[in-house]
């Protein structure tokens, strides 16, 4: 266990470190902070654009997160035979799999976080479709004081403690979000105290938590694929799966009932659809919490499932 844990902290802070992890937070939190500028023209309701939009901003960023984040933390760790040195100590194989994977997977976990809760605040904020909506000056100078906070204690960290930046700023990112979500729930847009009318809404944050659990999936058939191929390799076979995950149901539901190869590929590929709600959003449907539960259960069986597949393959892998 000491190990494990050992492997997993090292992986965790390394994924961090990546600078490619970096950029797909900033890319996603620009995206999410213009998000309601850009979906104001439509002829429906915007509010519900806006929300379908952050979440597939929230999915696609923690999709390349996994990938990438995994690709560094096994593919590149095999292909510059740094891994000789740590299943020298020696480390089991199996143990080394699924430290890489909890350490990808708390990355992920931190960045979707970090994403949920930007995106929590432009649902808050909304889109300023006619001229009497007013700004929300309150999300604003929140997420405003976060901003300049976490940039000014990460320059300090680093210069007086040399603390890498990058990671450093993630990390207190994601406290100053938790503060600001926080302070959101309770004070409304006019600066009163006000939990009931805190523009939060169950229903996004069902939506962000499917989303995670999408992601894991991902981030073990990233981890798997990373295994026995080089980064290009998992890229392009985690896009491929990512994409038939989305239209399982349409692409072998109904072939599934009378060809059997159709049946091997509706159990075979993971069947994201049911993370995703939009549906739930622009009909204003409920999604109970027996829903989540059940997706969850889903998840961890798919993800137990890729993770002995992972380690089975890794078995055989000539590292020397």
């Amino acid at each position: 266990m000491s190990k494990l844990f050992t492997l997993t902290k090292n992986t965790f802070i390394e994924t961090l470190r990546q600078p490619v992890y970096a950029i797909i937070i900033i890319a996603a939190l620009f995206l999410l902070f213009i998000s309601p500028s850009l979906t104001m023209y439509t002829m429906d309701d915007d509010n519900k654009l806006l929300r379908e939009m952050g979440l597939s901003t929230l999915f696609l960023a923690s999709l390349f997160i996994a990938i990438f984040s995994a690709s560094g933390a096994v593919a590149e760790e095999i292909e510059n035979k740094t891994i000789i040195t740590v299943l020298s100590k020696p480390v089991k194989r199996p143990v080394f799999i699924i430290a890489k994977f909890f350490g990808v997977a708390a990355a992920v976990v931190l960045a979707h976080y970090i994403c949920t809760i930007a995106l929590l605040m432009a649902i808050r904020h909304g889109v300023l479709a006619t001229a009497s909506d007013t700004i929300d000056w309150t999300v604003l100078s929140t997420a405003g004081v976060a901003v300049v906070l976490t940039f000014l204690l990460t320059a300090f960290f680093n210069y007086a403690y040399d603390w890498r930046f990058s990671s450093t700023a993630i990390v207190l990112a994601g406290i100053f979000a938790t503060l600001s979500i926080v302070f959101l729930y309770f004070i409304d847009r006019n600066w009163q105290f006000n939990p009931q009318d805190n523009g939060i809404n169950t229903l996004d944050v069902y939506g962000a938590v499917l989303l995670l659990l999408a992601a894991i999936i991902i981030t073990a058939l990233a981890v798997a694929l990373s295994a026995r191929f080089n980064i290009v390799v998992t890229l392009s076979a985690c896009v491929g799966i990512f994409l038939l995950g989305l239209v399982s149901d349409w692409a072998f539901g109904e072939l599934a009932k009378t060809r059997i190869w159709a049946k091997i590929c509706y159990f075979s590929v993971p069947n994201l659809q049911i993370f995703w709600i939009s549906d739930a959003l622009y009909e204003g449907s409920d999604v109970p919490l027996k829903y989540i539960i059940i997706s969850a259960s889903y998840a961890l069986c798919y993800t137990t499932a890729i993770l002995l597949l992972a380690i089975a393959l890794f078995q055989r892998r000539q590292i020397g």
